[in-house]
Order: C-alpha cells, then sequence, then structure tokens
C-alpha cells in the first residue's frame, strides 16, 4: 500500500470514528416542572420527575429534572446549555415564570441550540406564548417581499393575559398591514392568546387519531389509541398555524383539538402535545410517554445536527 492509499484509509477510519462517536454521544435532556403538590394524588414523585424516569430508561438520552423553585427558576444559563431539548410542564404558577427567562429559551429555539417540547397545560407557560409570537412574526415577515422586509416593523396589540377566548371571540393572531407613502410597512399583530375557548376536567376518555403515521414522533403509535382519562380542550385554539398536525384528539360530545402539532421557529422547533391533566392517568399509559420520547429523540437529533453545522 502506497503512503497516499494509507493517508485515505487512516482519513475514512477517522471519518467513521467521528461518526460513530456522534451517534454515541447522548441527547441531553430537561425536563421542567412546576412541581404542582396536586400533582402528587396521581404522581408520586411529581410529573415532571415520573416522565424523566420514564425516559431515563433509554440510553441515548441523558435527563435532568429540575423544577421552578431551583436555582434561577430551574433554567439557569448553566442548565440550558448542556440541553439540547427543554420539556416543560406548567399550570398553575406560570405568570411566576419570568418574560426575561422565556426570552431566552426562546432565544435559543430560534437559534437552533435548543428544541421545545410543551406539554398540556403549558399551553400558557411564558416560553410558548412568546414563542408563539415569534412564530407570528415570522409568518407575517414571510408575506413580504425582502425589499419591504427591510422597511418594516412591528406594532403589537392586545396584552399578553391569560384569559380564555369566547367563543365568537376574533381568532388570535390577527395581522394587517400599512404601508405609509414613505414605503415603510407597520405590522400590526393582536397577539396570539394560546387558549381556546372551551375546556373541562371532567376525566372522560377521549380517542386520539395518528394524522401522520410517517413522522419520527408517531412512531410505533397506532392509528387510534383511547386515554380513559384526560381533561379536555375544544378548539379553536388561538396560536399560528402548525407546520404540522401529527395527531388529532376527538371527545364523544363532539368536541376536537389539535392534539399534537409542531412549528418550525427560526432555526429551531417547538412541538406540543395536549392529552393531560396531573390528577389523570395520562402520563401512566404507554403511547403518551412514546410520544414524548419519540418527540425528544428526533429533536434532539435536529439540534446535535444543527450544532455541529456551526
Amino acid at each position: 500500500m502506497n503512503a497516499i492509499a494509507r493517508l485515505a484509509l487512516a482519513l475514512a477510519v477517522v471519518a467513521v470514528a467521528t461518526i460513530c462517536s456522534a451517534r454515541e454521544k447522548p441527547i441531553q435532556i430537561v425536563v421542567w416542572d412546576e412541581r404542582q403538590p396536586k400533582q402528587k394524588s396521581m404522581y408520586e414523585n411529581f410529573l415532571g420527575n415520573h416522565i424523566a424516569d420514564y425516559l431515563r430508561k433509554h440510553k441515548e438520552l441523558s435527563v435532568q429534572s429540575v423544577g421552578l423553585d431551583d436555582p434561577q427558576q430551574g433554567v439557569s444559563d448553566a442548565v440550558l446549555d448542556g440541553c439540547d431539548v427543554l420539556i416543560w410542564w406548567g399550570h398553575v404558577r406560570q405568570d411566576e415564570i419570568k418574560t426575561r427567562t422565556a426570552r431566552r429559551i426562546v432565544k435559543r429555539v430560534k437559534t437552533g441550540e435548543l428544541g421545545l417540547i410543551v406539554l398540556h397545560s403549558a399551553h400558557w407557560s411564558t416560553p410558548f406564548m412568546l414563542a408563539m409570537e415569534e412564530r407570528t412574526v415570522e409568518q407575517a415577515l414571510a408575506h413580504l417581499t425582502s425589499e419591504d422586509r427591510a422597511k418594516a416593523t412591528v406594532e403589537w396589540g392586545g396584552r399578553r393575559e391569560r384569559n380564555a377566548p369566547g367563543r365568537d371571540a376574533e381568532l388570535t393572531p390577527c395581522v394587517s398591514y400599512e404601508k405609509g407613502r414613505d414605503g415603510n410597512i407597520v405590522i400590526r399583530i393582536v397577539r396570539p392568546n394560546c387558549c381556546f375557548p372551551e375546556y373541562a376536567a371532567h376525566g372522560k376518555p377521549s380517542k386520539i387519531e395518528t394524522l401522520l403515521p410517517g413522522h419520527p414522533i408517531a412512531k410505533g403509535i397506532a392509528q387510534e389509541f383511547t386515554p380513559p382519562q384526560t381533561e379536555m380542550y375544544g378548539e379553536p385554539f388561538h396560536v399560528p398555524a402548525p407546520d404540522a398536525v401529527i395527531f388529532k384528539e376527538t371527545w364523544q360530545a363532539g368536541q376536537w383539538f389539535r392534539a399534537g402539532a409542531f412549528w418550525n421557529i427560526g432555526k429551531g422547533k417547538l412541538f406540543y402535545f395536549r392529552p393531560g391533566h396531573e390528577n389523570f392517568s395520562v402520563f401512566h399509559q404507554p403511547e403518551p410517554l412514546k410520544i414524548v420520547t419519540n418527540a425528544a429523540k428526533w429533536l434532539g437529533h435536529e439540534i446535535i445536527g444543527l450544532k455541529k453545522d456551526k
């Protein structure tokens, strides 16, 4: 074997070793939970810890569990620096999360440093609400030419509140454009409410249908499955249009909801999974736990790939 062939072989061995090493690197998962005491009636060691314990069964995941009462609300820069995917569960203490804390999280999502999974009642979490605002701006700007985008400014309407919309309320976010004589464009946006007009913690069963069985998040999930107990949320969900709706949920009384959807936000991704309630057995069932695991793996591989490309 001549010198050139030996060099080529050595480089090939290094390349294969590098690829194998990258594949062996675990996905860093952080599960965040406000750790509401009422959870303990169904999840003895809190819901977030319950999910984290399940994820730890998967060798390709390295899992840390944090809470609202931890230093820096559980999401210090040090924690986020070591995180590929952040899983978020919040309920009655949503407004305790500082806006600047949520902005740090959303900034990392936009730059492709972090994948975000938002569960059930965390539709009103500050990180989810700010992420939906970011997505709204991205969609609004996408309707403009590159020349007009350079001249555009955004004016926000509506306050960031946590009040459920009425059945007849105008769907948010709402976007309108006004072009001045100077060519400048004002984009007026009514913030997404991030809620829905109907909900009931009745604990009745729902039916979840897998709409995109080929999506990685739906891997190994049946075409239909039934949580025997869950809280009901009824559409319309006041959020910007998702890039994909993977699961649809229905109830016997006729309500329905986009139970699993994801959005591209900047370079990153966010997945919202609706089924749950801290006093119901949803996350003792195999399907919801598998869906969260699939989402963590998919988002994690996406984020690790983006980090490698930097």
